[in-house]
C-alpha cells in the first residue's frame, strides 16, 4: 500500500464511521472538543471526582482503566480491568513496592511505571498474574522510531510485558499517515517478537474526532493489540465520548483503554451529585471502591 492509498483509505474510514454516528467531519480550526459535549465549569479532571463516569467509560467499551497509587480496597469485579499506575517523575523505590504490593493484594491486570523501574516491578510480581507494563515514547511521542524500538526491546529484555505507546502526535496532525503508521507498526514487530502487547496512546485531548478515528485505523492496520486515549500529561484525558468513538473504530479485535483515575468517596459524591459526565486519566481507583458502597452487590457505578 502507498503513501496516498493510505491516506484515502484512513479519510474514507474517518469519514465512513464518524457519518455512521452521526458526528460531522470538523472543519478546519475548530476545536478539539465540541463545546456541547462538556459540561458548565468541567475542569478535564472527572476520574478524580465522578465514579458513575468510570461505569460510562467501562460501559463504552474500554478494555483497561488506568489507576493511581492511592488505593485501598477495590471491586473485584472489575479489578482485572486496572492497569495500576504510577508514572510521576518523583516516584520513589517505596512508591514502586507499595503499588506492587496493592496489585498483587487486589489482582490488577498489570502495574505501569515508567522503564527504569521495571527491573524491580518484574521481581515484585514474579509469580503472580499481575502484568508489568511500561511506557514507549512517553509522554510526547516525539522520538524517533528507531529510539521507541530500542526502548521497547530494552523494556522486555528488564521484564515488560505491555507497552505503551505515544504515537507521533504531530504528523498524525500533520496528516503524514505513513509515517505514524510505520512507527507503530515498528514498535509492534519490537513488543510482539518479545512476547509482549503494545497499547498505542493517541492523546485524544489534541485531536479532533476524525483524527482519533484516523489514529485508531493506522493503529489497527500497524497491528497493535490496544488504543488508549492519554498519557495524562496533557491538557485532559479520557472520555466516555472518546472510549465510545475509539471502540466503533477499531471494532471488537483491539483493546480499548481510558486512562484515568479516582482519587476520594467525597469527590465521587460531589461530583456524581453535580452531573460530571467527563472521566479524566492519571489517578483512579479509590473511586471505584467507593462506588461499590453506594451500591452493594453490584460492580462500580451500579451499570
Amino acid at each position: 500500500m502507498t503513501p496516498s492509498e493510505l491516506d484515502q483509505l484512513v479519510a474514507q474510514i474517518g469519514d465512513e464511521l464518524l457519518a455512521r454516528m452521526g458526528r460531522p467531519r470538523p472543519l478546519s480550526g475548530e476545536g478539539h472538543n465540541q463545546p456541547d459535549l462538556v459540561c458548565p465549569g468541567c475542569t478535564q479532571r472527572c476520574p478524580q471526582t465522578c465514579a458513575r463516569k468510570t461505569a460510562a467509560i467501562i460501559a463504552a467499551g474500554a478494555g483497561r482503566v488506568s489507576a493511581s497509587q492511592t488505593l485501598t480496597r477495590v471491586d473485584a469485579s472489575i479489578a482485572s480491568l486496572i492497569d495500576h499506575t504510577i508514572l510521576k517523575p518523583d516516584a520513589t523505590r517505596a512508591d514502586i513496592e507499595k503499588v506492587c504490593a496493592e496489585a498483587r493484594r487486589y489482582s490488577f491486570a498489570s502495574v505501569c511505571v515508567n522503564p527504569v523501574w521495571v527491573p524491580l516491578v518484574a521481581k515484585l510480581l514474579a509469580g503472580s498474574a499481575v502484568k508489568v507494563c511500561t511506557v514507549t515514547g512517553f509522554p510526547l511521542g516525539a522520538t524517533t522510531t528507531g529510539a521507541k524500538v530500542y526502548e521497547t526491546q530494552e523494556a522486555i529484555r528488564c521484564g515488560a510485558q505491555e507497552i505503551d505507546m505515544v504515537l507521533n502526535v504531530g504528523a498524525l496532525r500533520g496528516g503524514d499517515h505513513e509515517r505514524v503508521k510505520q512507527d507503530i507498526q515498528a514498535v509492534a514487530e519490537a513488543a510482539h517478537a518479545g512476547g509482549a502487547i503494545l497499547k498505542v496512546i493517541l492523546e485524544t485531548c489534541l485531536l479532533d474526532d476524525n483524527q482519533k478515528a484516523i489514529a485508531c485505523t493506522l493503529a489497527k492496520l500497524a497491528g497493535a493489540d490496544f488504543v488508549k486515549t492519554s498519557t495524562g500529561f496533557s491538557t485532559s484525558g479520557a472520555t466516555a465520548h472518546d472510549v465510545a468513538l475509539m471502540r466503533s473504530i477499531v471494532g471488537p479485535d483491539l483493546g480499548v483503554k481510558a486512562s484515568g483515575g479516582i482519587r476520594t468517596r467525597e469527590d465521587l459524591d460531589k461530583m456524581a451529585a453535580a452531573g460530571a459526565s467527563r472521566i479524566g486519566a492519571s489517578a483512579s481507583v479509590k473511586i471505584v471502591e467507593s462506588a461499590s458502597a453506594h451500591s452493594p452487590g453490584q460492580p462500580a457505578g451500579g451499570y
